[in-house]
């Protein structure tokens, strides 16, 4: 039997360390470039895994759905963050997600959630937000976080349901990011015309890093996933923006306001009404 606690810690994690791979990708020259080096480490690095793990049968639909639906997430992550500061654009992306993916899961889906985990998702939603109050951000820059808001929503649907219909979750895991590297590759390659690979010389070793991380962070989320339930666990996933305002204000120079201070407030209020329901 698992601990109860162990599928929110894993999200947490989660969340902390996909913060650090966004930061990562933004901090890049060529963001498509970075985001394809990225995907291809993953891919190569699990690429042997797959000849010592079960394949993913009766999930082979769900891994073509999220693969698609990744290729448009990446897609929209690259543009939000060429148009915009991590700062104004990982706050809209990463809040809008929990409350999509809970309005479907629950609202569509008919998963279980009690009033108070309901609220937790509702603070961390509202507190992303409240980041994002008084940063200047471009119409294409907000139109292209919400964008990757709703993909984030789409694929954590979809892979909550793919990990629990495949035999064991390290297979999905394991197939999910060898089919998602090549499908990722290929799209920017053809987007770019074939230019990430030039541009890929001065970007592959915190690629590099930022790939074998990638692993780390989605195969904790997909793996709390097949254990628990997916509103409130998509939802302790955002607390990884706390680590962001972290590495902002650390390594990137930016002001900490009393209104970034209460909205790390209010993420850690809402973990903590998902945590002891």
């Amino acid at each position: 039997m698992n601990a109860p606690w162990l599928p929110a810690a894993m999200m947490i994690a989660s969340g902390s360390i996909h913060a650090v791979v966004n930061a990562i990708l933004k901090g890049g020259k060529d963001k498509m470039a970075g985001r394809a080096v990225i995907d291809a480490t993953s891919a190569l690095i699990l690429l042997p895994v797959t000849l010592f793990v079960p394949p993913p049968h009766g999930a082979w639909p769900w891994i073509a759905g999220t693969a698609l639906v990744h290729c448009a997430y990446l897609y929209a992550l690259v543009r939000a963050f060429q148009t915009s500061d991590l700062s104004a654009a990982y706050p809209i992306l990463r809040g809008t997600a929990p409350l999509v993916t809970a309005a479907v899961v629950i609202g569509l889906l008919g998963e279980p959630a009690s009033p108070r985990e309901l609220a937790g998702i509702a603070l961390i939603g509202a507190a992303m937000f409240v980041l994002v109050f008084g940063r200047h951000i471009s119409r294409a820059g907000l139109g292209w976080a919400l964008v990757t808001g709703v993909t984030i929503s789409a694929y954590t649907v979809i892979d909550a349901h793919g990990v629990r219909a495949a035999p064991t979750p390290l297979g999905y895991i394991v197939w999910m990011f060898v089919l998602m590297g090549a499908a990722t590759v290929t799209m920017f390659a053809l987007l770019s015309r074939g230019a990430i690979f030039a541009a890929r010389a001065q970007q592959w070793r915190p690629g590099v890093a930022a790939g074998a991380l990638s692993i780390l962070t989605y195969g904790l989320a997909l793996w709390a996933l097949a254990l628990g339930p997916t509103a409130p666990l998509a939802a302790l996933r955002e607390t990884g923006m706390v680590t962001a305002l972290v590495i902002a204000t650390l390594f990137l120079g930016e002001r900490v306001t009393p209104g970034r201070i209460m909205a790390v407030f209010g993420i850690l209020g809402g973990a903590a009404l998902i945590l002891t329901r």
